[in-house]
């Protein structure tokens, strides 16, 4: 019995096939393209899992997996940008009712590209980014450390912490205004390409309207950490695009390896509770990072003295898994991953 791939699910290994893949390594020392970026809003992709009403496809959790591997296996830092804007999709869904009618049908759509400032609430005491109540608005003032797709993105979701202990996100348009400046991009061992600054804020400010959600920064916080320890769709995509570049009796037990991770991971992530076994789900990422690492190392030691040069696809897909190392870190998962190397 065979079945049938989702039509967003075609549509990411035609685009990861077709356009992504042949271009990644010329990519990788440059930018992601418009063109990259415009056949991404083409797709539908950037609708997966927004209201049918909106425009969107409501697909399964399943199938932002699936797309999620096949775009950061073909082009990591195209996935990276892309991926971004799921997070105010899904922010907006249950956001304040004026800023949502007004973007969420233009992001489900592809309309607008969305890029995410929220990061640096985990850096939680230390609030890197405040807000204050001003002129029947909201004032920001600090530094955003990381901000993917400068210069790509249409729209950011921004967040800060006021002085009531709030997590507040809200929209604004992703260019330089009065009170927000732009680092110039930053170069960077993998992901350049991802085009990420710093954003400095002194004073800007955004109406009220523009809020989408303000929550207790415990209440946020206690939502985020799900995701702060779940392996990622991106590193088995990684790892399975490494695995293309070695031989079968190498590649073949460390496909098993990732089989059986990724088959418990997302096990847990569709039938248990989002806090229920933290412990094991970051476990499995652990373990997702150690086949990720031996299947790009393979393939670097496959490629031989080829894989020094920058254009090789091997040291890309090393590099890239160097970034997903640490890419949704926390200082829990940091203090259990070098627990884990040291045992």
């Amino acid at each position: 019995m065979t079945t049938t791939p989702h039509p967003l699910v075609v549509r990411a290994r035609q685009l990861a096939d077709g356009l992504l893949s042949p271009d990644a390594e010329r990519v990788d020392q440059t930018q992601v393209p418009a063109g990259h970026i415009a056949a991404i809003k083409r797709s539908g992709l950037l609708g997966l899992g927004a209201p049918e009403e909106y425009g969107g496809s409501a697909a399964p959790a399943g199938v932002a997996r699936e797309t999620a591997e096949i775009l950061a296996g073909a082009c990591c830092s195209t996935w990276f940008v892309q991926t971004q804007h799921h997070t105010p999709v899904a922010t907006l869904v249950k956001g304040a009712e004026p800023v949502r009618q007004r973007l969420l049908g233009p992001m489900a759509r592809g309309e607008l590209l969305s890029g995410v400032a929220y990061a640096h609430l985990r850096a939680h005491p230390r609030t890197p980014v405040r807000v204050v109540r001003e002129r029947g608005g909201w004032r920001f003032d600090g530094t955003v450390p990381w901000y993917t797709g400068w210069g790509l993105n249409d729209v950011m979701l921004l967040a800060g912490v006021t002085d009531g202990g709030e997590a507040l996100f809200a929209f604004t348009e992703a260019r330089e205004r009065p009170g927000m400046r732009a680092s110039p991009p930053m170069r960077l061992a993998a992901l350049t390409a991802a085009r990420t600054v710093s954003l400095e804020l002194d004073g800007m400010w955004l109406p009220e309207e523009a809020v989408a959600v303000r929550t207790p920064y415990e209440q946020w916080a206690a939502g985020d950490r799900p995701k702060t320890v779940a392996a990622s769709p991106a590193v088995f995509g990684v790892t399975e695009a490494a695995l293309g570049l070695v031989d079968d009796a190498v590649a073949g037990p460390l496909r098993a390896r990732l089989a059986e991770i990724r088959s418990r991971a997302y096990a847990l992530a569709d039938e248990a509770a989002p806090h229920e076994h933290l412990d094991e789900r970051l476990a499995l990422r652990l373990r997702s990072y150690e086949v990720m690492r031996a299947a790009t190392t393979a393939a670097v030691v496959s490629g031989g003295g080829r894989s020094m040069a920058v254009t090789s696809k091997a040291q890309r897909l090393a590099r890239e898994a160097m970034f997903l190392l640490v890419q949704g870190q926390t200082a829990q998962s940091r203090r259990a991953h070098l627990d884990a190397l040291a045992s």
